[in-house]
């Protein structure tokens, strides 16, 4: 349907992803206006207000969630309070954005997904990466049939931020066993690259294996300024099987050198090949190379202006660019009103749920299968 109302909303968190990405990203669109900044930081939330024009300041975000007049919660607060902030802003009545993940189970995420739905609400993961021009770009090509059957899908995320072990890591719990190897690197920067394979793929995952390593044991902790033995994935590879017999691979590191952030998918079909890649360089933030069974060398396209906000190009910052995609897009099937809603919470309980699924492959040093739910009752069964 066509409305001229605004989209009112009110973003958790104003840090520096937040003023970097989620902001600006939503002031990008005409139909949008943020009203309310939540942080219980006052310093850096009256420095985002007085940056983006926002005189409506909040400490607590319960105050917030009194408003009537709030029609998005967009949270973008450190990782250990998205659960309970963004249930309760689908309690009140709110659509939600939420940075991932979620909840470390993938159940729980799973449940505020059902929440959603059954209140008529939307909701969005910050899976950033899932909206740059160039993914959008070539999800289109995969549907109009370029690849034709696919065959192999390889994803990886690369990140150089922490080789050096003095560089301040949030992506922790600092009071978690050091005996015990836990998920930092898969499940925080990892999670966007396995949510494009499973949109790629576009079949159901049955299986997966893999591995985790812990390269850089004693870390800085940014809560707490101190060196402390940190024993997290700053590596992991992993293989998985679908139902419609493609095999993939996933990588991701936070020690690998070359990209600051970056991440690169490939698949390869009956037909042609597809490459992305979302890394900042030489000035410019993705790019994306085909080859088909009858030309085989890989040729860089260009991506249509359609698959950009209007304006937009790759020379911009590519948290900014991306960012603004996403939030054009939930702006859009909220306002719509439709049943579109591509990415939210039950996106991200499956996206967790493999995550879920690789550690336990790693525990148990197997292959274990899928979905987790199914998994659980055979061996119970047992």
């Amino acid at each position: 349907m066509t409305t001229t109302k605004k989209l009112r909303v009110a973003v958790v968190g104003t840090g520096r992803w937040a003023q970097r990405a989620h902001i600006p990203g939503w002031q990008r669109d005409p139909r949008v206006e943020v009203v309310a900044l939540v942080d219980s930081d006052e310093a850096v939330l009256a420095e985002a207000g007085a940056t983006f024009g926002v005189s409506d300041l909040y400490s607590d975000y319960r105050e917030m969630l009194e408003r009537s007049d709030i029609d998005v919660v967009d949270v973008a607060t450190a990782n250990t309070a998205h659960f309970e902030i963004s249930e309760a802003a689908l309690k009140s009545g709110k659509h939600v954005l939420c940075e991932k993940p979620v909840h470390h189970d993938y159940r729980e995420t799973q449940r505020l997904a059902d929440l959603a739905k059954s209140t008529g609400l939307k909701t969005k993961l910050g899976f950033t990466f899932r909206y740059a021009p160039a993914v959008q770009y070539a999800r289109h090509l995969i549907e109009q049939g370029f690849v034709g059957t696919p065959y192999i899908f390889n994803g990886y995320e690369q990140n150089s931020q922490w080789i050096d072990p003095q560089t301040p890591m949030r992506q922790v719990d600092p009071d978690a066993d050091p005996d015990v190897i836990a998920t930092s690197s898969i499940e925080g920067y990892g999670a966007p690259i396995i949510d494009i394979m499973h949109e790629w793929v576009g079949a159901e995952l049955k299986s997966v294996v893999g591995t985790m390593r812990n390269f850089v044991p004693e870390r800085m902790v940014r809560a707490t300024g101190q060196m402390q033995r940190l024993n997290i994935d700053d590596g992991d590879m992993w293989i998985c099987e679908f139902d419609n017999n493609v095999m993939a691979s996933i990588q991701s590191s936070y020690v690998t050198v070359g990209n600051f952030p970056g991440i690169e998918a490939r698949i390869f079909g009956s037909q042609g090949a597809i490459i992305i890649r979302l890394v900042e360089e030489f000035g410019i933030c993705q790019t994306i190379k085909t080859a088909t069974k009858d030309e085989v060398e890989f040729v860089e396209r260009e991506i249509p202006a359609e698959f950009f906000p209007e304006g937009g190009n790759s020379r911009e910052d590519w948290d900014f660019l991306f960012y603004s995609n996403l939030c054009a897009d939930f702006a859009t099937e909220i306002l719509d009103g439709g049943p579109q809603n591509q990415g939210g919470f039950a996106q991200g309980a499956l996206v967790q749920e493999t995550v879920n699924a690789f550690e336990a492959s790693f525990r148990q040093r197997a292959w274990v299968s899928f979905p987790l739910a199914a998994n659980e009752e055979a061996a119970r069964a047992e």
